[in-house]
């Protein structure tokens, strides 16, 4: 067996972690076996016992693998869930007015969790902080203004799963439920129709990025492994109301669109890919 040299000649250790990745990705091996040992991987590929080591040592700090002492080397496979962060304009089996497009988000992860089998669990919390200059921007305020925050921990089995931040500008949420330290019964929609701010519509921006310190020691991941961001903005006929930011450890979560009408394809409940509470306030 030999390493795949590519396009451009990088050192020999990363083209054996990628070929690696290639072998687990064709699901050469499974979680309840552990990979060749080192010795083994020596004599397949025909490179240094120091060149294995780094190799692995980068899948492991991406979180594709876990050294278990005395035990061997075993893929860390963490169940994906497929997120539907934006459904159709009109599900099968809707009437008009049932758009579910801007569904609740706690009621999708909580429809989404059961449909998986698995058990959700959020810590919540409310602060009062100075808007980031992309926050204001995009709620239509100076930079360092006011915002009410309101933040989701979401866990999936006890394992982190999410971190979601709903910005409000302080006037529109001073005397609500928004003030309140615990989540609304039927979720912020509910107090936004009250205000007659019920969203029509919303922008979606996705990026990925590396975790902060705090953020990686929350979402316990490898060093390797990004963060799926996505920032909703959403509109009513006057304006923006509010900025949602919501963070996924990209090892666990596969944000799912669905555009337009799609009544001849049904969308599954939540369609779960195969298996490939404390507190910080520091994010």
């Amino acid at each position: 067996m030999t390493i795949p040299r590519g396009s451009t000649q990088s050192p020999k250790y990363q083209r054996l972690a990628a070929d690696l990745r290639r072998r687990i990705a064709a699901g050469e091996w499974r979680g309840d076996s552990p990979l060749p040992v080192e010795t083994e991987l020596e004599q397949q590929y025909g490179v240094a016992r120091n060149t294995v080591r780094l190799a692995v040592d980068v899948l492991v700090n991406e979180g594709r693998l876990v050294r278990l002492q005395g035990k061997g080397t075993y893929l860390k496979e963490h169940p994906v869930l497929d997120h539907r962060v934006y459904g159709p304009a009109l599900l099968p089996g809707q009437l008009p007015g049932q758009r579910d497009c801007l569904a609740a988000p706690t009621e999708v992860y909580a429809r989404e969790a059961r449909a998986a089998g698995r058990r959700l669990t959020v810590d919540f919390e409310m602060l009062i902080v100075r808007a980031r200059e992309d926050i204001a921007e995009r709620l239509g305020l100076r930079p360092g203004e006011a915002v009410v925050v309101r933040r989701q921990l979401r866990l999936l089995d006890r394992e982190p799963y999410s971190i979601e931040e709903s910005h409000y500008r302080a006037g529109l949420a001073a005397g609500t439920p928004l003030m309140e330290p615990d989540p609304v019964p039927g979720g912020d929609e509910e107090v936004l129709a009250a205000l007659g701010r019920t969203e029509i519509g919303a922008v979606d921006h996705l990026v990925s990025r590396m975790p902060g310190p705090e953020e990686a020691a929350w979402f316990q991941g490898g060093p390797g492994a990004p963060l799926l961001v996505q920032t909703r903005v959403g509109y009513d006929a006057r304006g923006p109301v509010r900025v949602i930011e919501t963070r996924y450890s990209a090892d666990r979560c596969r944000l799912v669109y669905g555009l337009g009408e799609l009544g001849a394809r049904p969308m599954p409940e939540t369609p779960v890919a195969p298996p490939r509470e404390e507190r910080s306030h520091g994010f």
